[in-house]
């Protein structure tokens, strides 16, 4: 699970940072269009990002436990609600939210594990 949490994540920073500097090549090669961004990176991980309205489609494939994994985000406000479910059966769920600087994040997933953690723009996670 904290890969597919590290990936998702990963994937919506890039849509943010995406804007500002186009690719990062050094954490990921991208492709982007107008509402999909699609990412490799370095270790061979693939993830794309595309969004419709307030909803956020992650999708991507990790090397190491070899599984597909699909996530969809809903934004209300300050709040990103999100679940997801990987090829191995595994589920998770969780919540984002935004205050100010600040992002607390919640999840838990089928395989047991489950945890809080907060990022900063200053800070970092």
């Amino acid at each position: 699970m904290g890969n597919v949490l590290k990936y998702s994540l990963l994937g919506l920073s890039l849509l943010v940072a995406v804007d500002a500097w186009g690719q990062i090549p050094t954490l990921a090669k991208c492709t982007r269009s107008a509402n999909l961004l699609a990412c490799v990176d370095p270790d061979g991980n693939a993830y794309s990002v595309n969004t419709v309205g307030s909803t956020i489609y992650l999708r991507g494939f990790e090397v190491v436990g070899k599984r597909y994994w699909a996530q969809t985000s809903s934004r209300y406000g300050q709040l990103t609600f999100f679940t997801g479910l990987a090829s191995d059966g595994e589920a998770w769920i969780g919540y984002t939210r935004r205050v100010g600087w600040t992002t607390i994040n919640r999840f838990s997933s089928s395989g047991g594990s489950s945890g809080k953690f907060t990022c900063s723009r200053v800070a970092g996670c």
